[in-house]
């Protein structure tokens, strides 16, 4: 008696293989959607990291660019190029015992001469990283928790621009 008793509870084969299978295929969409926002992640950081290749190849263009033309610059405003531009303009070297000085009042030659201030080079030296890119998954996550269970109590928080 017993026996039948407990054969009376016991579930059907066929619901235990489904129970399992159900199992099965939980796990695997688990799973697959794991790999789903790895591979999305992964992605976005390969496009990401290519894109910062390009701006990099485009700053080394740019300075090449800007070191042949303070080249030239240079070349042009050499002693000898000059001379050269001053002959073909009709201009002569000067006897010094020949010129007539000025004298101006107001004015010391002796005085500090003040420069322009020196060129700042726009290029730093770190990279600019965006706070995005330097959270992880779980971060993110803890964010989003955090941001469900505050609209689900009411908390009002600032408004970040």
């Amino acid at each position: 008696m017993n026996k039948r008793i407990l054969q009376a509870y016991r579930q059907a084969p066929w619901r235990v293989q489904l129970q399992w299978i159900g199992l099965f295929l939980l796990g695997l969409i688990l799973a697959a959607s794991i790999a789903g926002v790895y591979l999305s992640i992964s992605g976005q950081a390969a496009a990401a990291g290519r894109n910062i290749q390009f701006i990099e190849s485009d700053m080394a263009e740019i300075n090449n660019e800007i070191s042949e033309l303070t080249a030239d610059l240079a070349e042009a405003r050499s002693t000898a190029k000059m001379l050269a531009r001053a002959e073909a303009l009709g201009y002569a070297m000067m006897d010094p015992d020949q010129a007539i000085y000025l004298s101006i009042p107001g004015f010391d030659p002796a005085a500090d001469l003040v420069l322009a201030p020196p060129r700042i080079n726009p290029i730093n030296d770190r990279p600019v990283l965006r706070a995005s890119y330097k959270s992880s998954l779980w971060d993110w996550f803890v964010k989003q928790f955090w941001n469900i269970s505050e609209e689900s109590t009411g908390i009002e928080r600032e408004a970040v621009p």
